[in-house]
């Protein structure tokens, strides 16, 4: 086949590519120039997952009239006007590539009018041409309405995933938006159904209460940081709470959302030895350094970033991270009386977990009591052991969350929780299909953020199956009346957050 030059409309879809991969692309950009325009309302309705339509207003400074034909061209913009721009970026958007992008994949409607205009324009972009533009009343401000993503690119819409994936990917981006610019009033809507409102009162936690509820909002430990021109603050997770995953460790860079290795390692560097392996912390961390010290023109989605000095900003994460865990929850000082060689006896008391439910006290005399003679709670049978395991002396127990046990060949370090956790495992693997419910005395309130909202709504049959009766009561609440008779013990909020994780 000889070179040729593409057509510009192809040239077109295949850049945008790199800028609308799925529909919260398009939420992303659109959000990202409703807050460059300095809007404090922000409302954004989507139907059918983002592929019939997404519109996103906002009362911003507007589009003057004249330039409105330029805002849906490629390469225009108002952020920058040079090359040195690119090391001085303060906006969030500055490539000129957004609106294009998303008309040359779309139907694009953009309405708008500017504070000093008495009328407004709208244009209408289908395939990346311009089919209409005429002057309108309109209030100050701007409203984007995208229909028909990938109509043109029938192989694109083929590729995204399942809708409620599409739901979740678009309420995950514009809850971190909610808590990183929590001056702003943001409401998101899907399919008439508001899935997030905030007040734009300023307060971050009381949006990371709407989002995660109360009681995990209230535990989150603040973080404050600042050295040598560098500024983090936010919210890290005790290390009572942990995530079987790494998508609830949110960072920000100057305001812009960014997926960066170095801070995820950074910030699990600074846990390292408190959470279990597999745990990952939940953050929402906010940095801000000198422009210049970060690229962020790496990748048109604009997610990626480099920094001058990467090694600077991972000491300093962790160093804030750590700060503020010793802070919360300082290593407890132990007295001289307290250390004794006298052999550690478990108290016979077990909690729900089939554990020690207070701490060891120490005895004159006696010898360490085999495990098997432990009794046992009522609600939890005892561990089983795996066969080839001897019978086992337990000596002791290691910040009540391991057991220090011995046996013939040696020290034998157990994991409580994994332990649990099998245990329960393996007596529901038992009842099958006939589990056991426990009905609450007072039915629970529970509070989660939208993406885990739309995980319950969707699986509400499977929960029933397993014991957990659940019914929606508000936006993103819950009412739970009962749980399974194996988690009695535990903590309900905790079960369902688990199983969310587990979907």
């Amino acid at each position: 086949m000889s070179i040729q030059v593409l057509s510009e409309e192809l040239a077109s879809q295949i850049a945008a590519g790199e800028v609308v991969e799925r529909p919260a692309s398009v939420v992303k950009e659109l959000l990202e120039n409703a807050i460059d325009a300095g809007a404090s309302r922000i409302s954004i309705r989507v139907e059918d997952a983002g592929k019939k339509k997404i519109e996103v207003s906002d009362d911003g400074t507007g589009i003057p009239i004249d330039e409105l034909p330029l805002a849906v061209s490629r390469h225009a913009t108002s952020k920058i006007n040079t090359a040195e721009d690119l090391f001085h970026i303060r906006t969030l958007g500055f490539r000129g590539e957004a609106l294009a992008s998303i008309g040359s994949v779309s139907r694009l409607m953009v309405l708008s009018r500017n504070a000093d205009s008495q009328v407004g324009a709208r244009i209408m972009v289908e395939g990346g041409r311009i089919v209409s533009k005429e002057m309108t009343g309109s209030v100050t401000g701007t409203i984007v309405r995208v229909s028909d993503l990938f109509y043109n690119t029938p192989a694109r819409l083929k590729f995204l995933k399942r809708d409620v994936t599409e739901r979740q990917q678009i309420d995950t981006l514009v809850s971190r938006y909610a808590m990183a610019y929590a001056g702003k009033a943001i409401h998101l809507e899907h399919d008439g159904k508001a899935v997030l409102r905030t007040s734009g009162n300023g307060e971050r936690r009381e949006v990371l209460a709407q989002l995660y509820g109360i009681e995990l909002a209230r535990q989150l430990l603040e973080v404050v940081f600042e050295e040598e021109g560098m500024k983090i603050e936010g919210y890290i997770s005790p290390i009572s709470i942990s995530r079987s995953n790494r998508k609830d460790m949110t960072f920000f860079i100057n305001g812009r959302w960014v997926q960066d290795v170095t801070l995820v390692s950074a910030l699990f560097k600074a846990y390292q030895t408190y959470l279990m392996v597999g745990r990952y912390p939940l953050s929402i961390l906010f940095i801000e350094i000198p422009p210049e010290a970060v690229d962020v023109n790496v990748h048109p989605a604009k997610a990626e970033v480099r920094f001058r000095e990467p090694d600077r900003v991972f000491t300093a994460v962790q160093r804030a991270a750590k700060r503020a865990l010793m802070a919360y929850a300082p290593i407890p000082q132990l007295a001289a009386a307290s250390w004794s060689s006298q052999a550690w006896n478990p108290s016979p008391e077990l909690d729900g977990t089939g554990m020690n439910a207070r701490p060891m006290q120490p005895q004159s005399t006696g010898q360490p009591q085999p495990m098997a003679e432990t009794p046992s709670s009522s609600s939890v049978e005892p561990a089983p052991f795996a066969a080839g395991i001897p019978l086992l002396r337990l000596v002791g127990q290691i910040g009540a969350t391991y057991l220090v046990a011995e046996g013939p060949d040696g020290l034998y370090l157990i994991d409580q929780h994994a332990a649990h956790e099998r245990v329960l495992y393996e007596k529901m693997q038992r009842q099958k299909e006939n589990i056991p419910t426990q009905p609450l005395l007072e039915p629970l309130l529970i509070q989660l953020p939208p993406q885990s909202a739309q995980i319950i709504c969707d699986n509400l049959q499977v929960l029933r199956k397993i014991g957990f009766h659940l019914e929606e009561f508000g936006r993103n609440s819950f009412r739970l009346s009962a749980i399974p008779a194996l988690f009695t013990q535990k903590d309900p909020r905790a079960a369902i957050n688990s199983v969310v994780e587990d979907f």
